[in-house]
């Protein structure tokens, strides 16, 4: 090997490593596709391989075990959540406004699930009771968010939008609750009007926790005294 060959040898692996990051992230996506319209259990190597027009062994080789390709999919899911509900959601002002854009944006992120599904929610149906490094996966992505929605609650309180006694752990609980319900009547039950509820809803839970300050935020502005002469 020659001195002058070493870099080429570099920028041939650069493009292979860069090549075969493109192959799996596609594959990654198709799986993504395929889990949210047939479960986390839907996944196989073969049905992946078809989907991608690849073999099987190309598949096997950017994941090793179904079971992996299963843990992959939950990470790329939860990363593409955060992306489109947490991220915008806190760059909003610290209180009530974060914590509405959080649910906002997690209530339109189910609106764009009603044809596919929620790996959050189908997942848990499929590994409610079956220990392991999938459900663990799964859990562990479900228990992150969460954490987040409550800390958005904790602050609200600091800010001294919701009443100093607010229980976090408790309006998280009914929170979710209002998603569990919205998934179940928009996607199972096809009712029209689903979304409304569960916005209207959320509007009552948060009645029930907001101080005098928080309810003042929520009130539309009142027009000036020049405005209403006009």
């Amino acid at each position: 090997m020659t001195a002058d060959s070493q870099p080429d040898e570099r920028a041939v692996r650069r493009v292979a490593l860069h090549k075969g990051q493109q192959t799996r992230a596609a594959i990654l996506d198709a799986a993504l596709g395929l889990a949210s319209h047939m479960g986390l259990e839907g996944l196989s190597i073969g049905a992946l391989a078809e989907v991608t027009q690849m073999s099987k062994s190309g598949v096997f080789a950017h994941f090793g075990s179904r079971e992996e390709l299963q843990i992959s999919v939950i990470r790329e899911y939860h990363a593409k959540f955060e992306e489109e509900v947490f991220y915008p959601a806190v760059r909003e002002p610290r209180g009530l406004p974060r914590l509405r854009s959080l649910f906002e944006r997690w209530v339109k992120r189910v609106s764009v699930e009603i044809d596919s599904g929620c790996i959050y929610i189908s997942g848990a149906v499929e590994f409610d009771d079956r220990p392991g490094p999938v459900r663990d996966a799964l859990a562990q992505m479900v228990v992150a968010w969460h954490g987040a929605l409550e800390r958005a609650i904790q602050i609200a309180v600091e800010e001294g939008h919701l009443a100093p006694d607010t229980d976090a752990t408790q309006m998280l609980f009914e929170l979710h609750g209002l998603i569990l319900a919205l998934h179940h009547d928009a996607r199972f039950l096809r009712l029209p009007g689903a979304l409304d509820r569960a916005q209207r809803a959320f509007e009552h839970v948060l009645s029930h926790y907001l101080s005098p300050v928080g309810a003042a935020t929520t009130q539309p502005a009142r027009p000036r005294a020049s405005a209403r002469r006009r």
